[in-house]
Order: C-alpha cells, then sequence, then structure tokens
C-alpha cells in the first residue's frame, strides 16, 4: 500500500514545525551564550560599544544555524515522531498496512531539502556575514595584526610562471610580511624559478616586494643565473595570479567562504602551495550535509517511534540524544584527522554520515520486523 499525499503532508507538516521549531530554540540558546562570551571579552575594552558585539553577535546567526541544523532536525525529529506515536497516529497507519519506510518518505524528503537549501542558500548568506563577523573581531576584540599573525611573519607559495614557454613554477618565500592599508608588502624575498620538468632556471633575491595588481613588484631585486654573477639592482615584475584578498582569505576560516566559491579557491590554493585540506574538507562536509539531515531524520525515527504501550520511551528518546551527540562526537574527531591528514578528506567528511545511516536503518529494521 501507498501512503496517501494526504497522509504524507500532514506528518511532513507535523515533522517540519517541530523541526523548525526546535532550530530555532537552539539558535536563541547558542546565540546567548555567544553574546554573553562577546561581553565578557569586551569587559576590559571600554571603547566597544553595546551596539557592536550586538552586531558581531547578529551576523554570526546564519553560521549558528548551519552548525545546529543537524541536532534541530534530530531533536525536532524525535519531538515530532513522539508526538504521534503518543496520540496512537503511527499505530493507525501502520495497521492500514502502511512500513515504516512508507511514513518516514515525507519527513526524511523534507530534511534532505532543508539540508541542500543550507548548503547552497544560506551557505552563501553564512559566509559573507561570517566574514564580516570576523573582520569587526579582528578589529575590535583582538590583539593580533589579523589573518596574517598566523603565518608566524613568514611567508612562503607557489604560483605558475606564465613568463615560460610550457609555462613553469615559481616558488616565493619572504622573511617577514604585513598588510598596510590593504597593500600586502614582503620583505628578504626569495625567489626560485623552475621550468615545466622541475629544473633549476634562476634566483632572484630582493630586499622589498609589493603585490600590485596582477603582479608582484620586486625592488633593488638580483637576478641570479647558473654559472653568473648577480644582476645589478632592478625592478623586476613578476606576473601572478592572487590577490590581496585571496592571500588573506587563504589564512582566514573556510567558514567565510561559500559553497559555490570553494572549489576554485581550493584550485587557486593548490596552485600556489598554500595547504588546501581545511578547505577541501569544508567543502565535503557541505556536501554531505542534505545527506546528514536525512540521517539524522531517520535516526530520530528510531529511537522515537516506539508505542506507548511498549513502555520504555523516555530511555528511547534519550538514547536518540545520546547517539545525536555522539555522532557529532565522531565528526568531530573524523574532522581532525582529517585536517591532520590522517584520513583522506572524503572519507573524513562522508564517514559519520555513513555510521548514522547503518544506526538509522539497523534501528528502524527492528522496530519495524519486531
Amino acid at each position: 500500500m501507498i501512503a496517501t499525499p494526504t497522509l504524507s503532508f500532514y506528518v511532513g507538516r507535523v515533522f517540519l514545525v517541530s523541526v523548525l521549531s526546535l532550530i530555532a530554540g537552539l539558535m536563541l540558546l547558542v546565540s546567548m551564550f555567544d553574546f554573553i562570551e562577546l561581553l565578557r571579552r569586551a569587559a576590559t575594552r571600554t571603547h566597544v560599544g553595546f551596539a557592536t558585539l550586538a552586531s558581531i553577535a547578529g551576523l554570526r546567526i546564519p553560521f549558528i544555524v548551519m552548525e545546529i541544523l543537524p541536532f534541530g532536525i534530530l531533536l525536532g525529529g524525535i519531538l515530532a515522531f513522539w508526538r504521534l506515536a503518543r496520540s496512537s497516529e503511527l499505530v493507525v497507519s501502520r495497521a492500514t498496512g502502511l512500513s515504516i519506510w512508507q511514513i518516514l518518505m515525507a519527513p526524511v524528503m523534507i530534511a534532505v531539502l532543508l539540508g541542500a537549501t543550507a548548503t547552497f542558500a544560506l551557505s552563501p548568506l553564512s559566509s559573507i556575514m561570517k566574514a564580516r563577523a570576523e573582520q569587526l573581531e579582528n578589529i575590535y576584540l583582538r590583539t593580533a595584526a589579523g589573518p596574517m599573525s598566523l603565518t608566524g611573519g613568514q611567508l612562503w607559495l607557489r604560483q605558475i610562471d606564465r613568463t615560460l614557454d610550457p609555462p613553469g613554477i615559481v616558488i616565493l618565500h619572504a622573511n617577514n610580511v604585513s598588510l598596510r592599508q590593504m597593500k600586502l608588502e614582503l620583505a628578504g624575498v626569495s625567489i626560485f624559478r623552475l621550468d615545466a620538468e622541475d629544473r633549476f632556471l634562476s634566483r632572484i633575491e630582493a630586499p622589498r616586494a609589493e603585490l600590485q595588481h596582477g603582479f608582484w613588484r620586486l625592488t633593488d631585486a638580483r637576478e641570479i643565473l647558473p654559472d653568473r654573477t648577480p644582476s645589478a639592482p632592478q625592478t623586476i615584475d613578476l606576473p601572478t595570479d592572487l590577490t590581496t584578498d585571496r592571500v588573506q582569505e587563504s589564512f582566514a576560516s573556510p567558514d567565510t567562504l561559500s559553497v559555490w566559491k570553494l572549489p576554485g579557491f581550493i584550485s587557486l590554493l593548490n596552485t600556489s602551495g598554500f595547504s588546501s585540506i581545511r578547505h577541501r574538507l569544508h567543502l565535503q562536509a557541505l556536501l554531505a550535509l542534505p545527506l546528514l539531515a536525512g540521517v539524522m531524520a531517520l535516526v530520530a525515527a528510531g529511537f522515537s517511534m516506539r508505542t506507548s504501550r511498549r513502555g520504555g520511551v523516555m530511555k528511547m528518546i534519550g538514547s536518540g540524544i545520546a547517539a545525536g551527540f555522539a555522532l557529532f562526537i565522531i565528526t568531530k574527531i573524523a574532522n581532525e584527522f582529517g585536517q591532520s591528514g590522517g584520513l583522506p578528506v572524503p572519507l573524513a567528511a562522508w564517514a559519520p554520515v555513513g555510521a548514522g545511516f547503518l544506526l538509522a536503518v539497523a534501528l528502524l529494521l527492528h522496530l519495524e520486523d519486531g
């Protein structure tokens, strides 16, 4: 027997209202604690006003929604299915010959749609607002100089040398990096030029360099060729695809980039010699979010669709909440292994989804077949 559209609409509506209510409640709770933490950090900074802190907290709200979405679906789903089971509506539906899988079709589709909306629609808004929040935080609440301080004062990068045919490789190292008036300046610059076969061509030493629009300007640079004396100091312009914003973004949190920008930026990082593990892991996590949302709906059903007359309902619901947090811990552990290179990035991002799916299927099969 196939579930009627009326029944699917009713179950889906109950599930959606419950999930959205839980997401809103969790968002308010987490935002409140986040704002309290901002107030604590700004206690010794009298120049930081209440409005500034409220702006930072408000700009983080879409990011918070992205973070709590799986748990909102889990807790909201548990609440929705528990209500349906307590009112015996699930019992009546199954008495008509419907299986659990048919009843769950609408909630799972809604959960996947919520995850896809978060990935492809909310993610761009979240990245823009999170980047602005980090800028305000760097200005008002942090003593460091911003993203560039993460390099420890030095910079290594690799880029394509398009002045050669076929294109070669340029490896650049700077002893000191500074950002003044949105201009990236380097000191103690060493550049190694290699051909397409990775054969050494020349070395350039310059006391100063500045990133201009489309090129590095090396001041008082000397080019050293094999078996030749260094050239006289001169100004050398070295073409590049990098911009100041892109160099800053390479050190910034991947959360400040949307799912649409991440593939191109990952390619740029790989070309420039920066590590792209964090960005690749974040991209895979975003792509896995719709399936993770669907899995959370299945886990919620597996722990809460037990009928009240069989007893142990609250224990099952508590077990569902514990299982959700266990999946969260597994996700964080896999993420740490992925960032350290201990696990391949796709496995680190998708393994928690697979583990949750197997758990949910096992629970539902046991519930269906008794």
